[in-house]
């Protein structure tokens, strides 16, 4: 029976003492402490690595000028320079196949610029040619107005010879008059009477040859009249074809000007792509999907060549989050990152005991939706944490994890029960932290 009951006491061990229900309150203890530990708030956006500025993007490099493919300096995966040679073309247009093209059309211009040069000597010669038609002109017209003068004082002067020779006929007659009475009358001799008849024919002689002077001297003042306005319509005639030659002439050298304008802009033109026959690297960067192979292939104006992927990149990432999430976020927030291909340790809730995670902050949020219904975001480096691996290549993923408010865990558990967003708030920022501390 003894044996029986230690046997009982060795299975069942009831005069031990139970720990069970110590570790249980141990357990539930450490949980309801675990409820009201700091548990940060976070949204998780899915995205990639790209460039905060648009140069440093993956680019295409396309051609300017329709060509055919002469030479191949580089190959894919080839590294280049800014200013190196990538490909080299040739001309498959009938317009620019001379090859004294650049050459003739220089020719053409020196020709067209000597033309306005000859143009301008000729404008120059009119200009004397004017200017000697003006002053001969003022020197006739001097001349012609001393003549004028002249034949107007004689005229005068006739004028007067013919009233006293008309004077002298009136009196030379009146005398004749008289002394004809007296012979009638038998007082004076035939003799005498001859004489005064005699001296009136001479006095009517006298008075016809002032009054043919002095008409002879106004005929002459019309004459010298007409003759100067004959030279004023004859030198305003030569000053006026003068004139009409010189602006004909500035006229040519406008002209000229125009065409020189239009074969700068040709030569200049022509200069330019001749240089673009060789295709140089815009950035240094690495040459990768190369659309056009082979040599002689044809390449229309604008077709891609290759892509050159920078090399000197500023790298950000871009996220896209819920537009609910939006209005929680804002500039300056800081976003922890996990990258494809760099294992982490992740806990959510307690970013300081992440081990693996890369930081940055908002640089940028966008204003318009994407295509896929959500809003981008770029994130910049946080140098201050932790500096992004340099293996990092454009396009790799990213999972990012924007930190928001501290909270109880309790009070995490019930937002998600219950399927509230997490809560609203303003981020202090770094200035308002310098400030309270």
């Amino acid at each position: 029976m003894k044996h029986s009951f230690n046997a009982f006491q060795h299975i069942y061990r009831h005069d031990k003492k139970n720990q069970v229900r110590r570790w249980a309150w141990f357990l539930m203890l450490v949980l309801i402490s675990i409820l009201f530990l700091p548990w940060t708030q976070n949204i998780r956006a899915k995205g990639s690595v790209t460039t905060l500025r648009q140069e440093q993007r993956p680019q295409q490099l396309n051609t300017i000028i329709g060509g055919r493919v002469e030479k191949w300096y580089v190959k894919e995966g080839d590294f280049v320079q800014k200013g190196d040679t990538i490909v080299q073309l040739s001309e498959v247009k009938p317009d620019y196949l001379d090859p004294n093209l650049l050459q003739r059309t220089r020719e053409q211009l020196e020709a067209k610029k000597a033309t306005v040069d000859y143009y301008g000597s000729k404008v120059s010669a009119t200009e004397n040619q004017i200017s000697a038609l003006g002053e001969a002109l003022r020197l006739k017209i001097d001349q012609l107005r001393n003549k004028l003068r002249q034949v107007q004082a004689k005229a005068e002067a006739d004028s007067m010879d013919m009233i006293a020779a008309r004077n002298e006929a009136a009196i030379a007659g009146a005398q004749f008059g008289r002394a004809r009475q007296m012979f009638d009358s038998g007082l004076i001799s035939l003799t005498q009477l001859e004489q005064r008849n005699q001296a009136n024919q001479n006095a009517m002689a006298k008075r016809q040859s002032a009054e043919n002077k002095y008409f002879a001297a106004r005929q002459e003042v019309t004459i010298t009249r007409i003759e100067f306005n004959a030279t004023q319509q004859e030198y305003t005639e030569k000053l006026a074809k003068a004139e009409s030659d010189k602006f004909g002439s500035l006229s040519q050298i406008a002209g000229g000007q125009g065409d020189i304008a239009k074969l700068q802009n040709l030569y200049a033109s022509y200069e330019i792509r001749n240089n673009m026959y060789y295709v140089i690297a815009p950035q240094s960067g690495q040459i990768v999907q190369a659309r056009t192979s082979g040599i002689g292939e044809i390449l229309k104006e604008g077709e891609m060549l290759v892509n050159i992927v920078p090399t000197n990149v500023e790298y950000a990432v871009e996220l896209f989050v819920r537009p609910v999430d939006l209005p929680l976020l804002s500039l300056g927030q800081e976003v922890r990152f996990i990258f494809d291909g760099f294992p982490a340790i992740v806990f959510s809730g307690w970013p300081q005991a992440s081990y693996g995670t890369f930081a940055g902050r908002v640089s940028a949020i966008e204003s318009d939706v994407s295509p896929n219904g959500k809003f981008r975001l770029l994130i910049r480096e946080d140098t201050a944490y932790r500096h992004w691996p340099p293996q990092l290549k454009i396009g790799t993923g990213a999972q990012g994890i924007a930190l928001l408010k501290d909270v109880p865990v309790w009070y995490e558990l019930w937002r998600n029960i219950n399927s509230f967003p997490p809560d609203y708030y303003k981020p202090v920022s770094q200035e308002e932290k310098k400030e309270k501390k």
